[in-house]
Formats: structure tokens, C-alpha cells, sequence
């Protein structure tokens, strides 16, 4: 683990990354949705071509999310996207398929490989399993609380951990085009338009028994996504994972606009950089969290998502 853990945030757009790497991001997460599951936007090779170096320049880590759940149809052209990543200087591939790591073998030797089979991260020995098939990390299950995530990054010596840290988490995901398919139904479908991920606004699930719970749906070319009522917010508590070895906080961009993103980077940028330069004397300033109070929806709760919950995963 190097002296400060990563910051990393997903980008949809050059801009995007740009900017959050001037906010305070040490690594970035892009990706095409061809390949790659609930992404903000999508980044196109050729931006890339300068995009990466100019990050790189400013020593911030490039990540290609390559999570989506794959088809036949997707298995001819895998190796050829994959080998691209590698000629572009892509630091690392995310992956979840183990279709994704056979490609990478064939095409881009070398490669270095993220583990996150998204709810299903949930041991220590199944992550060593696919640290010995090549990957380097592991992205854990956000279901999982504080004691069984620091009780895996302590299992695995040889593995970096990351977590996520803030922002909305998926609880629902359907390959359908659901949203389309109740338009049409309805006779309405042509009341239907995209939603834009970098806002807040949109289509709500409200079950009748918490009316004071909205449930963020959106559809895309990978399908449909019911996301959470309140968004996680870990940063007076980061410590203890910063304690515990954890290796990369991550951000999560999805429905937030840049500006809501940029705040929560510079926060935890703060925390980060204060524990870092003397654990022993490091305390909490409450005034890292107003910026993100300040622009958060007040119908969204900042809680600790599962950190803190005894409940059994």
C-alpha cells in the first residue's frame, strides 16, 4: 500500500475527468457502455489518446470498466477493445466476467486486472482465488459492514481492497428495457425520455409504506437500474478504513452533477491528506463536510450505508 490511499471517481467525459482530478481524484474509472456497467457517460478511444496522458502527467491512475454482463455476441470483439486499453496505456481493466480475464491473456499480456463481481465480493478467499488468476484488487460488496471489510484486507496481504466510500449504490438491476416496455403498455411511450445521469431529477420507486423514500430508475442500453434512497457518506469515519489498510476510496459520479463531485473530492481529499501526514494527531473537521451538505438534495440522506449495521451480509 503506498503512503496515502487512492481517491477514485467514475468520469463520462473528458471534462469530467479533468476536473475531478483537479479536485483532488488520484485515479479515474471510464468506460464504454458496450462494456462496462452504469457509467456516467462514455469517454471515446480517441479522446483518450491525450486524455490519458495528460493524467497520467499529474500522476492519476486510469481505470476501464470492463464489468458489464457479456454476451456471445460481445466475445468477438473483447479482445481487440481490450487490446486497445493496453496500447493506450490503460492502468488497469475492471472486470467481473472471467470471460474478460481469458481475452486478456490472448490480448493484452500483462494487464493489470480489478476484481468486482459487484454484491458477490463478499470473502477473503474467493478474492485470493482470483488473486491467483491475476488480479490485484478487489472491489468489495457494498453490503458488507466495517469489521468484515477490515477482516478481509487483513487476509489478503497480497490483494489491494477498495471500497466504496460515497455517493447512490445499485439495488436493482434488470437487463429489460422496463421503463420502455410499461411506456409502450401504457400507450405512452412516447412520453419517455433519457434520463440524464449527472442530475438528481428523474423517475422515483416509492413503496407505499416509506412515501418519504425515493428510489432513483433509469434505463440504458444495458438495462434498467433501481438505485438507493440515500447516498453512503463515510468521511468522518474514513479513518478507520484508512486504519484498517484500505487501498482505494471510491466516489461513485452517478445522478450528482460535476459540481456536487467536485465538493465531495476536495472533502475527502482534506481527510485524506490530514490523516496521512499524522494518523496519531488526525481528528475530524466538520467543516470538510459542509460543502457536501451544502449541495446535497435534502430528500437524499447522507448515512453510512452498511458500515456500521450488525446485520449478517
Amino acid at each position: 500500500m503506498s503512503d496515502k490511499p487512492e481517491l477514485l471517481i467514475t468520469a463520462g467525459s473528458s471534462e469530467e475527468a479533468k476536473r475531478y482530478a483537479e479536485a483532488g481524484a488520484s485515479a479515474i474509472l471510464f468506460g464504454e457502455h458496450r462494456y462496462g456497467l452504469r457509467l456516467p457517460g462514455e469517454i471515446v478511444r480517441s479522446e483518450l489518446e491525450t486524455l490519458i496522458p495528460w493524467l497520467h502527467e499529474r500522476s492519476v491512475k486510469v481505470y476501464a470498466a470492463v464489468n458489464n454482463i457479456l454476451s456471445n455476441e460481445q466475445l468477438d470483439e473483447l479482445p481487440a477493445y481490450l487490446a486497445e486499453l493496453q496500447r493506450l496505456q490503460v492502468d488497469a481493466v475492471v472486470f467481473g466476467d472471467p470471460a474478460v480475464l481469458l481475452a486478456l491473456r490472448e490480448a493484452a499480456p500483462g494487464m493489470k486486472l480489478h476484481w468486482n463481481a459487484e454484491m458477490t465480493s463478499t470473502n477473503y478467499a474467493t478474492a485470493a482465488y482470483w488473486g491467483r488468476k491475476g488480479a490485484i484488487r478487489v472491489v468489495l460488496a457494498r453490503e458488507l459492514n466495517l469489521e468484515e471489510t477490515l477482516e478481509i484486507k487483513q487476509q489478503l496481504a497480497d490483494m489491494e481492497v477498495q471500497v466504496q466510500v460515497h455517493g447512490i449504490t445499485n439495488i436493482y438491476h434488470s437487463k429489460r428495457s422496463l421503463l420502455t416496455n410499461y411506456q409502450e403498455h401504457q400507450g405512452r411511450a412516447e412520453e419517455q425520455e433519457p434520463i440524464s445521469l449527472s442530475k438528481e431529477e428523474g423517475l422515483f420507486l416509492i413503496e407505499q409504506e416509506r412515501q418519504n423514500e425515493r428510489f432513483p430508475v433509469y434505463e440504458d442500453v444495458n438495462g434498467t437500474h433501481i438505485m438507493s434512497s440515500d447516498d453512503i457518506c463515510m468521511l468522518d469515519g474514513l479513518h478507520e478504513l484508512m486504519e484498517g489498510g484500505i487501498d482505494s476510496f471510491k466516489v461513485e459520479s452517478l445522478l450528482k452533477t460535476v459540481e456536487y463531485n467536485e465538493a465531495v473530492l476536495r472533502s475527502y481529499r482534506k481527510a485524506i491528506d490530514a490523516y496521512a501526514a499524522d494518523p496519531s494527531a488526525y481528528e475530524f473537521q466538520d467543516e470538510w463536510l459542509e460543502p457536501i451538505r451544502e449541495l446535497q438534495d435534502p430528500r437524499r440522506e447522507l448515512s453510512y450505508g452498511f458500515f456500521y449495521k450488525e446485520q449478517v451480509y
